[in-house]
């Protein structure tokens, strides 16, 4: 079988993933694609429930996490376990610029993948609420 490429302990094949997933949450969470602001299913969603990974099934935050924001997209203060994400950083948004890097450190994001499957779900910032003070910013069709 043929890895989904994310370096993930699941892996898929990219043909079980393009007839399982639709095209909007296989370019999320294979490509690292991002939702258009204000568009996602769950962006202004807060039914209480678990919101779990689209690819694996893992269960990644809950609605007691979850908190209106003005950003665009669905966002958390914490996880639902440590273990059930993991993180890079992302500088793909300044791609060769390392001027641009050097000179705005605040450019750099984190990732947030999950740690089951490796699917891109979104970006980590550090100007949320209390406790945490996170911003988990995730696109809801991961």
């Amino acid at each position: 079988m043929e890895c989904c490429g994310n370096g993930c302990g699941i892996d898929f094949s990219k043909e079980e993933l393009k007839q399982r997933l639709t095209p909007q949450q296989y370019s999320v969470t294979q490509e690292k694609d991002t939702e258009r602001p204000f568009t996602g299913k769950y962006c202004n969603h807060f039914e209480k429930g678990i919101y779990s990974c689209i690819v694996c099934n893992q269960d990644l935050f809950s609605s007691e996490a979850k908190f209106e924001t003005k950003c665009g997209w669905p966002s958390f203060f914490d996880v639902i376990d440590s273990n059930n994400v993991k993180f890079k950083e992302d500088l793909s948004h300044v791609s060769c610029n390392l001027l641009l890097l050097t000179m705005k450190t605040d450019m750099k994001r984190t990732e947030v993948l999950c740690s089951k499957c490796g699917a891109h779900l979104g970006h980590v910032f550090d100007d949320g609420p209390k406790p945490t003070k996170k911003r988990y910013c995730i696109n809801s069709a991961a």
